[in-house]
């Protein structure tokens, strides 16, 4: 499942689960450029990639919800590099509260990061995909759209944006070599997870619906991103594939 020589440009992948998966990438010998906002993260992520890597990475700090902003960003670096193989949508933003607190500049905020950021990525990358006649496209889902999380709701909305972006550019994309699946996480113990009370607790709520007892690791998502970033997926299109140790099933 080789991604050497690939050229990936991957959202919000600075910390969480983003960054161990771009090292990963990395030892492959893809050349990945990663977009996120977060100094700390950045500068996390640029010490964990110094010495023999460094020369592959490219970090753009980039407020996505600026998308004029964010299209140029991109655009300039792709063009240096010759253009994108693979893009991963996985920038996100997840405020929690009661549908009726969040203002609708709340909700098209959550919108523009989780689902216009990964429109506009697309559009950048499309052309030099379509002139290889090859591009793989993840998108990052999630499980709660399936489960439908109470005070999430934009967040949830997002994901199943991305699920329903998936089917339509799988599809109008495929003639070009183009595939596009979405890859749908379970609970993994990032950051994400502060905004619960009572970690311990959510932890035994999450291994009680898992059909594999144990949390996720970094490694079960960089080895599914791999494969369908990589030849051997290439007949694998508009799918949405749950690494959640069988907490959804369907």
């Amino acid at each position: 499942m080789s991604i050497a020589g690939r050229t990936i440009l991957y959202t919000g992948a600075a910390g969480g689960l983003g960054l161990p998966t771009v090292l990963h990438f990395l030892e492959q010998g893809a050349q990945v450029v990663v977009v996120d906002n977060d100094p700390a993260k950045i500068a996390a992520l640029e010490a964990a990639a110094a010495g023999t890597h460094r020369d592959r990475l490219t970090v753009l700090a980039s407020d996505m919800s600026d998308l004029a902003r964010f299209r140029a960003d991109i655009a300039g670096v792709g063009q240096r590099l010759g253009g994108y193989d693979i893009v991963i949508n996985n920038a996100a933003i997840y405020p929690s509260k009661r549908f009726e607190d969040y203002s609708i500049e709340e909700h098209q905020l959550v919108q523009r990061i989780n689902v216009d950021a990964g429109i506009v990525a697309v559009q950048v990358a499309l052309p030099s995909m379509r002139a290889r006649q090859w591009g793989r496209i993840v998108n990052i889902a999630s499980v709660t759209f399936y489960g439908g999380w109470a005070q999430l709701s934009p967040y949830v909305a997002s994901k199943g944006a991305l699920v329903g972006l998936t089917r339509a550019w799988a599809r109008e994309f495929g003639p070009d070599g183009i595939t596009v699946n979405a890859l749908s996480p379970g609970a993994f113990p990032t950051d994400a997870e502060k905004i619960h009370p009572d970690p311990e607790g959510y932890t035994r709520h999450v291994l009680s619906h898992q059909a594999v007892q144990r949390r996720g690791t970094p490694r079960d998502i960089s080895a599914a991103l791999s494969f369908l970033a990589s030849d051997e997926a290439g007949f694998i299109t508009g799918q949405t594939l749950n690494v959640d140790g069988g907490w959804i099933m369907h």
